[in-house]
């Protein structure tokens, strides 16, 4: 199975890439996931993405593109893979075809995550860690027991710039602008199937793979 996972930021597409990647065996292939570690760094292609990622916008087509490619033109490349965050606008899924085309990897699905912008907010804006040890913690779903502290140390809890409200919104408005167009694109193509991204995880999970499903 080779496919893509659409869907607005906090859809839950890391969640459900990450089952989809175990219980599947596929290779989970998360851009976010590479751009923040390479910020982490403070590699080259780290400290030219990090202004954008701070302040909601998107990384520039070509700096995403090549490291995506390079996933691709190794020789360990994956045969069965998950894209997770990756194209996010038409200009990045017109350069990742040929890259595909030319390691005969044609994709097989397109899973769009549905799911609500004011649900969206909440679930981002409502989100808050510990700096020392990373734990996660939300407002609503799993708040901390003295309000803005770690359960664990007691540090004042704090949130990533990119799950601010204002932020939250912005990284939307790109969504609506800029990867909402990928579906019309993929539907020529006959790969795209639509799934309800609210409520439980393993339901959403069931919903996805109904949708991997050869149509009847």
């Amino acid at each position: 199975m080779r496919l893509i996972l659409l869907g607005p930021p906090g859809s839950g597409k890391g969640t459900q890439a990450k089952l989809l990647s175990e219980r599947l065996g596929l290779a989970h292939i998360a851009t976010g996931d590479i751009l923040r570690e390479a910020k982490r760094l403070g590699t080259p292609a780290g400290r030219k993405a990090a202004p954008f990622m701070d302040s909601g916008q998107l990384v520039p087509d070509d700096l995403v593109n090549e490291m995506v490619a390079d996933v691709f033109r190794r020789d360990d490349r994956p045969e069965k893979f998950i894209l997770d965050g990756y194209p996010r606008t038409l200009a990045q899924a017109a350069a990742l075809d040929p890259v595909l085309r030319q390691q005969f990897l044609n994709l097989e699905r397109v899973i769009v995550l549905k799911v609500d912008d004011e649900e969206i907010v909440r679930r981002l804006s409502g989100r808050w860690i510990c700096p020392q040890d990373q734990t996660p913690y939300h407002t609503t779903n799993n708040p901390p027991r003295q309000p803005g502290r770690c359960d664990v140390c007691q540090t004042p809890l704090v949130q990533r710039p990119d799950d601010t409200e204002a932020t939250v919104r912005r990284r939307l408005k790109l969504f609506h602008e800029s990867t909402e167009e990928l579906i019309p694109f993929y539907r020529e193509q006959g790969l795209v199937r639509e799934v309800n991204g609210s409520g439980d995880i393993e339901s959403i999970y069931g919903r996805i793979v109904q949708a991997l499903q050869p149509a009847s």
